[in-house]
Parts: C-alpha cells; sequence; structure tokens
C-alpha cells in the first residue's frame, strides 16, 4: 500500500504576480462546498491535501520555498480560532474548519524547504529523506481534478500496481500541447499507455497528450533525477527523470483522464478565472 504523498508547492507563481508576491499561488481559493451544503471558499492547496486524506493517505512532505510561509500558518491547527467562531454563532463555519484540523490531526505532515527554484524535479528529489525506499504519491501543489469518487487517483494506483510499474501518472488530450510535459506511447487498453517518450514543453509535439501533473513513483526515480544536468529553462525537470526511467528499460505508463473528470490549473490568471467558474459551477450545481 501506498502511504506517502509528496506536494511541491515552492513554484514563485511570477505569473500572477501582483497577488503571489507575498501570498503563495497554492493558496488562491477555489469554490468548495461547505458541510452545510453551501458554497464555500478554500485554497486549492487544502483541496488537494483534504482529497489524498479522503483517498487514504496519512504521510505527507510540503516542498516549499522562500515566502511560503502562509502554507505552513494555514496548516497548524488553531482551535482558539474554531471556539471563537463557535462563540459567535457561527457554528457552521466552525464545523468546517475544524474538520479540516482533525484531518491534520490525523495526519504526519513534513515540510522540506528547496530554497532555490531549480524545478519540479529538483523539488521532488528534496523528499527522498522523507521517502526513504518507499514508493509514492507525487501531487503539484497547483493543480485539482475532479473526479466522481476521486476515481482518477484510484485508477492510477490500481494501474501502477497491476502493471508493476516503475512510475505512473495522468494525461490529459490538451489543444495546445507545447506548455506541458507530452508523452507518447502505445495504448494497450482502454485509457493506459505504455509511455516511451516523454519532453518537456516541446516547440514540435509529438503528441496532444499532456502530463497532469500527479505521479505514483518507484524510489528508483531518485537515482534517475540525482543523475540529471539542468534541462528547459536550467531546471532540473522531472519529465528528464521519466524519460531516463525509460531509457534505463524501466515500465512507464500513462492514464488519460476520463471525460467527465474536470482538471482545475491556477498557473496563470486565464487559468485561474477558469478554475473560478469551473468549481463554481461545479458545487453550485
Amino acid at each position: 500500500m501506498i502511504r506517502k504523498a509528496v506536494i511541491p508547492a515552492a513554484g514563485l507563481g511570477t505569473r500572477l504576480l501582483s497577488v503571489t508576491k507575498e501570498q503563495p499561488k497554492e493558496m488562491l481559493p477555489i469554490f468548495a462546498k461547505a458541510s452545510n451544503g453551501n458554497l464555500s471558499l478554500k485554497p486549492l492547496l487544502q483541496m488537494v491535501f483534504e482529497q489524498l486524506y479522503d483517498v487514504g493517505f496519512r504521510e505527507f512532505c510540503f516542498i516549499v520555498g522562500r515566502g511560503k510561509r502562509a502554507i505552513e500558518d494555514h496548516f497548524t491547527q488553531d482551535y482558539e480560532y474554531v471556539t471563537m467562531l463557535r462563540a459567535k454563532g457561527k457554528a457552521e463555519l466552525a464545523d468546517d474548519l475544524e474538520s479540516f484540523y482533525n484531518k491534520l490531526e490525523d495526519s504526519t505532515i513534513i515540510w522540506i524547504n528547496q530554497p532555490h527554484p531549480k524545478g519540479f524535479g529538483d523539488a521532488v528529489l528534496r523528499a527522498e529523506p522523507f521517502i526513504g525506499d518507499e514508493e509514492f504519491l507525487v501531487h503539484a501543489g497547483d493543480t485539482y481534478i475532479f473526479s466522481p469518487t476521486n476515481s482518477h487517483v484510484a485508477r492510477l494506483l490500481k494501474v501502477y500496481g497491476e502493471y508493476k510499474a516503475d512510475a505512473a501518472f495522468i494525461v490529459q488530450e490538451v489543444e495546445d500541447p507545447r506548455q506541458y510535459g507530452i508523452v507518447k506511447g502505445k495504448q494497450i487498453e482502454d485509457g493506459v499507455y505504455e509511455v516511451e517518450v516523454v519532453i518537456e514543453k516541446p516547440e514540435r509535439p509529438v503528441s496532444k497528450l499532456a502530463i497532469m501533473p500527479i505521479y505514483i513513483f518507484h524510489p528508483v526515480i531518485f537515482k534517475a533525477l540525482e543523475r540529471l544536468p539542468p534541462g528547459k529553462g536550467g531546471e532540473i525537470q522531472l519529465t528528464d527523470g521519466i524519460q531516463k526511467l525509460i531509457d534505463w528499460g524501466l515500465k512507464v505508463y500513462a492514464i488519460e483522464l476520463h471525460p467527465e473528470d474536470v482538471r482545475l490549473d491556477i498557473g496563470n490568471p486565464e487559468s485561474y478565472w477558469e478554475a473560478l467558474e469551473t468549481s463554481y459551477r461545479y458545487f453550485k450545481g
């Protein structure tokens, strides 16, 4: 059973300046549903944590950087605030916050600092002391996927286990694949691909299957990342580490999102606006 989740949340968020100068982009709110059924707002990173908690993860490693103190503060229980809300007659708000705190109380949370923005691959590599020799999940802190009963995570775990993979991740067909890591492979069953090539932000994409940053890895990925020179943008790219696994003859698989699955990305102003609209419709409906 895979128990540990790594959540990189150390990006600078420069495409969302100036709101991200002091506020981590992963803490930007999206719409959610409160316990009473009404609309509420939650930081996207809290949504990611709660989704992974709900599918059974209890050990979490957040990779943070400079200016991310707000994340640690938010993920630190403040039961006095809950008591204050109850005293003011705001029982439903108190219930929601207490539910979040109870999940934190039931979890082990480790914070690891990435002092310099050296890339997603470098962020994952820094989690090696937390992971040890265990298999683990990686979930970017600025992406969220709605799926019935969190089925995308369940499918990812299932494919990883059934095919005895060394790496597996989620993909989705996109219109403009040049801004993503792109996959080429052969389809071995409906929505499942044996990956042959991964390329980070190619100028001439070999497919429209883009990597969505939710992965499961065997710890051999650390050996691959340790051997990488800086790649695109002078950073250690996780996609380059995955390609090295393929070059070594190891098993890598991709799982395509179902049509009913909905992906939210808050990487730029347009996608954040779309995330707000989508989450509003999803929970309002």
